[in-house]
């Protein structure tokens, strides 16, 4: 059991090659997590010789944020290092499979013995007294392996959907940044594109002031807060099939109601990657939905810019290059009616438009239902864990 060092000048003496140098951020859970892995030249590597990685080594994360996470090394970093974040655990093999180890730190019971170990709860850092103070019951090498290899399994589909989904995702980036500025057309669209004001097209709605305290998981009407629409995935929404915030009628009495096709942006941002997102309202409830706290309701022409189509707005260059280029602030960016009422852009047909919604919101469904399949591949994992490493379910 060991763990590393960072090199003396730090990040300055990382090459774009060399021998792999493992930090916290590799190691995620039950996974390495190698897309920002580093590198030292032999020279560094020689100086950290007892932390070099071997293949089967139990890789855990002891200090910072990411308390707990634990891998196990492949190929891909042995004859590496690893920094002081990371602690290497190299098990007996006769006596314990590795990755039964790996599995089972990462387990709620495993993390309940991490957690235990930290005064207050507050998950600052383990030592390798912690560590060895783990306590785990382990049934033969010959099962412990065959345990390890279920989860392996069930690790590698999770992996490898994970890796469709983010193909898929970069397939529709591209398709959106080639059907959003017309350098690509769909079959039977040839007209030029008009350039429109969207303020000669608009009507703005009246929008709430509450806050997250004055909402309630039951109630009357629907309530919109910007914070939902800056986490949420799909560009879309429909309130009836997601779980939503409510509030009493009486208190949006004043307030537009929301209706199908209507564009709901966050007025206030963090940062330019958050300036102008926004999502199209697909349903209303029955009792109805209002907009909330630091959003702007627009309701576009239909004529002008199709259903379906307002959401994919904040991906257009132009639409969403005025907007972040008019936000106004310092720690918070702010985008009012005034900006989305100056943007020009070109915009196609309404028919052109409705076909490319159709495309992309096809490739958008594809990618959710991977995603559903991996959360669904995830969830079952974890049921293996607590059977498997309890031993409730016996493979031997």
């Amino acid at each position: 059991m060991g763990s590393g060092i960072t090199p003396t000048g730090g990040s300055r003496v990382y090459k774009s090659s060399g021998r792999p140098f493992v930090r916290s951020q590799n190691i995620a859970w039950g996974y390495l997590d190698l897309n920002d892995i580093a590198y030292i030249d032999e020279a560094t590597h020689a100086n950290f010789a007892g932390t070099e990685v071997e293949g089967g080594d139990v890789l855990l994360n002891i200090t910072g944020a990411s308390i707990g996470r634990a891998a196990l090394a492949d190929h891909r970093i042995v004859g590496g290092n690893v920094n002081q974040h990371v602690c290497i655990i190299r098990p007996k093999k006769d006596a314990l499979e590795p990755g039964f180890l790996a599995a089972f730190i990462i387990s709620s019971d495993g993390q309940k013995q991490v957690d235990s170990f930290q005064a207050g709860g507050n998950r600052q850092g383990l030592n390798f007294h912690h560590v060895r103070s783990i306590r785990l019951a382990i049934p033969g090498v010959e099962e412990q392996r065959a345990i390890a290899t279920a989860l392996s399994d069930a690790d590698a589909l999770i992996e490898s959907l994970g890796r469709l989904i983010a193909k898929k995702r970069a397939i529709k980036q591209a398709a959106m940044q080639q059907l959003l500025t017309g350098q690509t057309r769909l079959p039977g669209f040839t007209g030029e594109w008009e350039m429109k004001r969207l303020g000669d097209h608009v009507s703005f709605l009246k929008t709430g002031t509450n806050s997250r305290a004055e909402l309630a998981s039951n109630g009357r009407v629907a309530y919109l807060h910007y914070g939902d629409i800056h986490v949420r995935a799909s560009v879309t929404l429909n309130p009836n099939a997601v779980t939503m915030p409510h509030i009493a009628s009486s208190k949006v009495r004043h307030l537009d109601k929301l209706a199908p096709g209507d564009l709901v942006f966050v007025d206030a941002s963090e940062d330019l990657e958050g300036v102008g997102k926004s999502v199209e309202i697909t349903d209303v409830p029955t009792e109805g939905m209002v907009a909330g706290l630091h959003s702007i309701a627009a309701r576009f022409d239909k004529d002008v810019l199709a259903d379906g189509f307002k959401a994919y707005l904040q991906f257009c260059p132009q639409f969403i290059g005025t907007l972040r280029r008019l936000a106004a602030g310092t720690k918070v960016l702010a985008t009012n009616r005034q900006h989305v009422a100056s943007v020009e852009m070109e915009l196609p047909c309404v028919a052109e438009q409705q076909a490319i919604a159709a495309v992309l919101s096809g490739m958008g469904a594809e990618i959710e239902t991977l995603e559903r399949r991996r959360d669904k591949a995830r969830q079952t994992k974890q049921g293996m864990m607590q059977q498997l490493l309890t031993g409730r379910t016996r493979l031997v």
